[in-house]
């Protein structure tokens, strides 16, 4: 991607209709998550055309643009241009009709909107228990050391609170008070609430003003906390417009808390985990059946399912599942293979490739995909564009999901699987899983590499490179020109 963040972010405000078309922004690893006003009046050839972007996927409010592993530079430009006012003022939403597709469209926008800006933190924490399993493998640290303890805690703290975080992240993601919205998810975490919690598990009566409550534990869940700031939105709304403007600073929370709540507690709480557990019930009963081929499946479609962003909507699930069970045995050992293939793809082309640009852009995403499990880069800027490349990585994906599937491969935190992060897949008590880990992973890159050069892909000539050059030099140059006449 160029260097210069402030022109390519320019032109990407102005390709999707510049400031007075933008509801919202927030970035994920790779991509920058444009809602949009107004869908219809995106220029995606214009946004594609531009230097740096990788790819565009658009899903109906939604314009996501995906940058690579420096999107947060560009994240940071486009929230500068957006608070200097390039453009007018932000128009009001349209109303759309409400139909079953929007409504599937909201609840997966509200899902990624929100446990995108997770990630990080997600990601951190499971390396860090990861650390701590591997000193205690080792026997670095005795047994119940308070070093281990600590390191262990530093690493749930992302788990244990996560119904703040996505109280936080949602808050933003709803508009609605981030203070309230955590201060509402702590009361699922406070410690006497989770006492109560324990002694209604084990048959004790706790009730609230005369109803029972229902035995839930929510710490690591996301559902519930995602679902109550949703709520909470509206509750706000609405008790900001029947309080009396002298009482709103005291009364105006203090009611908000008051009903917001209880029916966390009551309602949205054990509703949230009765979603979060079916779908996760629904996710691992298909795997019940089809064992290793329902790995093998999740690995051809992993890319597909990054294409279209829907790959976030089973983060609760292993969240979840991890939490309760101390692995996962289907998502998290699918994307090694996947991951992998898309690497090792890359490194084919910037083998055969004559371009030298090509080159260059092959190489550092096959090292992104390889090394860090982050396969946007390899998976835009390399297999869509080239077609090819991106079937070998699929069928690579699906051979080496079915083998991590007959090897029993699971993973005992988050992280995007790669070759710094394999450790998750390394089972203390089955010392051969460390041997099957390597093998997955060694097969996906050279399956994936011999598989590309077989089917071949048509190389980008250099005259071409120098076409998009010239084109992109030239919005560049008509991007100012274009402000000017918006500013006069």
């Amino acid at each position: 991607m160029s260097q210069n963040f402030n022109a390519v972010s320019q032109s990407i405000v102005d390709a999707i209709g510049g400031a007075e078309n933008i509801a919202a922004v927030t970035h994920c690893m790779t991509r920058l998550r444009f809602v949009l006003n107004d869908e219809t009046i995106v220029d995606s050839a214009r946004l594609k055309a531009i230097k740096g972007v990788m790819g565009v996927v658009k899903n109906e409010k939604q314009c996501q643009v995906i940058i690579g592993n420096n999107v947060s530079r560009a994240y940071a430009e486009v929230l500068k241009l957006l608070l200097a006012g390039v453009s007018a003022a932000v128009a009001p939403p349209q109303r759309n009709k409400l139909t079953l597709k929007r409504i599937g469209a909201g609840i997966l926008d509200a899902l990624i909107g929100t446990m995108s800006p997770l990630i990080p933190a997600i990601i951190g924490g499971s390396m860090v228990k990861l650390l701590a399993m591997i000193l205690d493998m080792t026997g670095v640290f005795d047994k119940g050391s308070s070093t281990l303890v600590i390191l262990n805690v530093i690493g749930d703290g992302a788990f244990f609170f996560l119904p703040i975080m996505v109280a936080a992240s949602a808050a933003v993601k709803f508009k609605t008070n981030m203070s309230l919205a955590i201060a509402i998810a702590g009361v699922l975490v406070h410690p006497n609430f989770v006492d109560l919690m324990a002694k209604a598990a084990q048959g004790q009566q706790v009730e609230f003003i005369g109803l029972s409550v229902t035995a839930v534990k929510y710490t690591y869940t996301v559902i519930p906390a995602l679902c109550m700031t949703w709520i909470l939105s509206y509750i706000e709304k609405w008790v900001d417009r029947i309080t009396p403007a002298v009482t709103k600073n005291f009364l105006k929370p203090m009611l908000i808390v008051l009903i917001a709540a209880p029916i966390a507690i009551m309602l949205i709480g054990p509703l949230g985990i009765w979603i979060g557990s079916a779908i996760s019930a629904l996710v691992y009963t298909i795997h019940s059946y089809l064992g290793w081929l329902s790995v093998a499946i999740m690995g051809a479609l992993w890319p597909l399912l990054v294409m279209t962003g829907m790959h976030r909507v089973f983060t609760p699930t292993i969240i979840q599942t991890i939490a309760e069970t101390g692995k996962e045995g289907m998502v998290m050992p699918s994307e090694i293979g996947a991951n992998l293939s898309l690497g090792g793809s890359s490194l084919a082309v910037a083998w055969r490739t004559k371009n030298p640009e090509l080159r260059q852009t092959a190489l550092a995403a096959a090292a992104s995909a390889i090394v860090a499990g982050i396969s946007e880069p390899a998976l835009y800027g390399v297999a869509v564009r080239l077609k090819r490349p991106l079937i070998a990585s699929l069928i690579s994906g699906f051979i080496c999901g079915a083998v991590a599937g007959i090897a029993g491969l699971a993973s005992h935190s988050m992280a995007s699987p790669g070759l710094f992060t394999r450790v998750q897949f390394f089972d203390p008590t089955n010392p051969m899983s460390i041997v099957w880990v390597f093998a997955v992973m060694v097969l996906a890159v050279v399956l994936s590499f011999v598989m590309t050069l077989l089917l071949g892909f048509d190389d980008i000539p250099v005259e071409d490179e120098k076409d998009e050059k010239t084109a992109s030099a030239d919005a560049a140059v008509t991007a100012p020109a274009l402000s000017a006449v918006k500013a006069n």
